[in-house]
């Protein structure tokens, strides 16, 4: 039974490739401003723009934050263009192993988890239960951009909501929920309330915090803990990748 169940995980893996992939050097940047496409997957089509090898590495392993990534020295100074095409029924689990396949055949990348004790946000199930619908077969993509303050997405996973709020909140926010699959998300809140407040005495925001909106309008809560977490750290990658 336990050889089975390896040669099924081995079979999967190996399944995991794109049919048609590039993994190139970003071109310089033409003026100041940089535009950062961090993974968009719309018909079959998976793009990442000027992403750096953390990026990468973050959306293939389901990372929410830099925090539980050691990457290489060079990792701010490279950039790098993925277009790589799947069915358009791939799972977002899926699509994740084959990037994790793309980074090891292209920049050879070799990692490894160690287990370290740091502070987080836990995302979990509220005392009353999840309100977040299941994602309907039918239901349009996505149609906007998720900015901090407001997330409405019609296929996601707990583990993307919990990365963009780390990214929006500059907190690392780990999904501990135990909900499988893809949702309906509907989250608005304030951002100048999402942090700890210096100051206390101003009015109201028009809409809640995050802790408060989580809460109410998702089901969930954020807690804060402190314990051990797996971190991943790069062993290898090279910056040129091979010839696509």
């Amino acid at each position: 039974m336990v050889l089975a169940a390896a040669f099924s995980f081995l079979q999967a893996q190996d399944a995991a490739r794109f049919e048609v992939a590039t993994l190139k050097v970003s071109p310089p940047p033409k003026e100041d401003s940089i535009n950062i496409d961090l993974g968009t997957f719309r018909n079959g089509r998976l793009t990442m723009t000027n992403v750096t090898l953390n990026d990468a590495i973050k959306f293939a392993y389901e990372l929410p934050s830099d925090d539980l990534l050691v990457g290489p020295d060079w990792n701010k100074s490279v950039r790098f263009d993925i277009v790589a095409l799947a069915p358009a029924t791939t799972s977002t689990e899926q699509l994740h192993w084959m990037v994790r396949a793309l980074l090891a055949e292209r920049l050879h990348l070799v990692v490894r988890s160690e287990q370290r004790v740091v502070r987080y946000v836990a995302l979990e199930v509220g005392k009353n239960g999840a309100r977040v619908p299941p994602a309907g077969e039918d239901a349009p993509p996505n149609s906007g951009p998720q900015v901090r303050g407001r997330i409405v997405h019609n296929h996601m996973t707990m583990a993307l909501l919990a990365s963009l709020l780390s990214r929006f909140e500059r907190q690392t926010i780990v999904d501990l929920t135990g909900l499988h699959g893809s949702f309906e998300v509907k989250l608005e809140w304030s951002p100048d309330t999402a942090l700890v407040q210096d100051d206390l005495s101003g009015p109201p925001p028009d809409r809640p915090s995050l802790f408060t909106a989580v809460q109410d309008q998702l089901g969930l809560r954020l807690v804060s803990r402190r314990g051990p977490l797996g971190v991943l750290i790069v062993e290898r990658a090279a910056k040129v990748p091979d010839d696509n």
